[in-house]
């Protein structure tokens, strides 16, 4: 049994590095200041996520922070956590670093989690296999916080602007997804032209077609593109993915920039990708990805066009409130139930007031900080930058002192 004084207490972690290809080599080694190892670091993970929960110590036993909320669940969430969600903390908050392209991908709704999940269940298919596409019953929402700037593709652009930007390019694949759209401007039209993509990468002849359009591509952004972005997109994903349809489905999508403290969101069924930067990211707890292109991994074609949504749609933008004599406290709230997050820029002048209850995670992003909560007996903890604590609800109120930037994840 764990000792309830433990609650009282903000929690040191210890986090997951995933290491996927398309991470950057430096950028979460700065962070944690430790030396690059040459190999890419793509995400760190600070949650209870079964696939890699952090790790805390309680009474010199190291134990899993899924263990801790699953044993605690009133102490570590609050009761009204605890009743909405159940014994599991909701979210899971990650430090994102793209080096290159992610693979570009939709999330599913939560009706569509859970038959997934209970599906490959049924077939018995192990949680570990690379042919799973549902790795847990939980929908995935996410928003993505910039800490540098930050590039992304996001949500279907209208038909009518897709047939701008196919106009004179080359290739039978762009070609089927013209012809896809003139027949039909709505839903069916916007479904079939996607899948007319996501079909093309078992055809013998799809690489060279793609290099087909790769040329008349240059050869417009050579004249002077009127869409230069856009296309300068699709030649950085076809080098990075040399033969994947992805790079031209890339022409059907919307591309943002976030410059730092800028944010987007996804909700399910909206085909993104995030392309290079730094940032924060939080979601709903869930490690569910159906992949349309831009990796090696499994791409389900038959569950991805089920889960997505093909109306056009503009990359949303969270709702942002400041507080402090400075406006140096920035809250993110998009409209689901179990993430929001917050920012701090703290300076010796002015100590900060963080979420006051549920569970909450705290990352110092740089400098010296000083968390103080109400019911620690131990006082305040001091967070290097890199360093980072759960915070039970029985720990109480939350202030941050010292100089130097954190973020907390929090359950509104």
């Amino acid at each position: 049994m764990l000792a309830v004084a433990q609650f009282h207490a903000p929690l040191p972690l210890t986090n997951t590095i995933q290491r996927y290809d398309w991470g950057s080599v430096d950028a979460i080694p700065h962070l944690l200041g430790t030396a690059p190892d040459g190999q890419p670091q793509a995400e760190l993970w600070l949650g209870a996520h079964a696939s890699a929960p952090s790790v805390t110590v309680v009474e010199d036993d190291h134990v899993a922070l899924d263990r801790l909320v699953t044993e605690a669940p009133v102490q570590t969430l609050g009761h009204r956590v605890a009743e909405q969600f159940g014994p599991r903390l909701p979210y899971l908050m990650k430090v994102l670093a793209a080096g290159k392209a992610l693979s570009l991908q939709v999330h599913p709704s939560p009706r569509q989690a859970r038959e997934g999940f209970a599906r490959e269940n049924k077939a018995g298919m192990p949680l570990t296999s690379p042919k799973r596409s549902f790795k847990d019953d939980q929908h995935k929402p996410e928003m993505v916080v910039a800490l540098s700037q930050f590039e992304g593709l996001a949500g279907f652009r209208t038909p009518r602007t897709i047939l701008d930007v196919l106009d004179g390019l080359d290739g039978e694949l762009v070609e089927g997804v013209r012809a896809a759209l003139l027949r039909d401007r709505g839903h069916d039209g916007m479904r079939a032209a996607f899948n007319h993509l996501l079909s093309a990468r078992s055809q013998e002849e799809c690489a060279a077609d793609i290099e087909a359009t790769l040329d008349s591509v240059r050869a417009r952004l050579a004249a002077g593109s009127p869409f230069e972005r856009a296309d300068r997109t699709v030649i950085d994903l076809a080098d990075q993915h040399p033969g994947d349809p992805g790079a031209i489905a890339s022409l059907m999508l919307n591309r943002f920039s976030l410059e730092p403290g800028e944010a987007a969101f996804t909700p399910a069924g909206v085909v993104h990708a995030y392309l290079s930067g730094l940032g924060i990211e939080i979601m709903a707890s869930s490690d569910n990805v159906l992949r349309a292109g831009l990796t090696t991994k499994l791409v389900d074609e038959e569950n991805l066009v089920a889960c997505t949504e093909f109306a056009p749609q503009q990359p949303f933008t969270p709702q942002v409130t400041t507080a402090g004599s400075r406006g140096q406290v920035h809250t993110y709230r998009v409209p689901v139930t179990e993430f929001a997050l917050t920012t701090a820029d703290v300076d010796a002048a002015e100590p900060v007031s963080l979420p006051s209850t549920g569970p909450r995670i705290v990352l110092c992003l740089d400098g010296d900080l000083v968390l103080a909560a109400d019911r620690a007996e131990d006082g305040p903890q001091r967070l290097a930058h890199g360093d980072s604590v759960f915070v039970p609800h029985d720990a109480g109120n939350l202030t941050l002192s010292g100089t130097g930037h954190a973020v907390c994840a929090w359950v509104p």
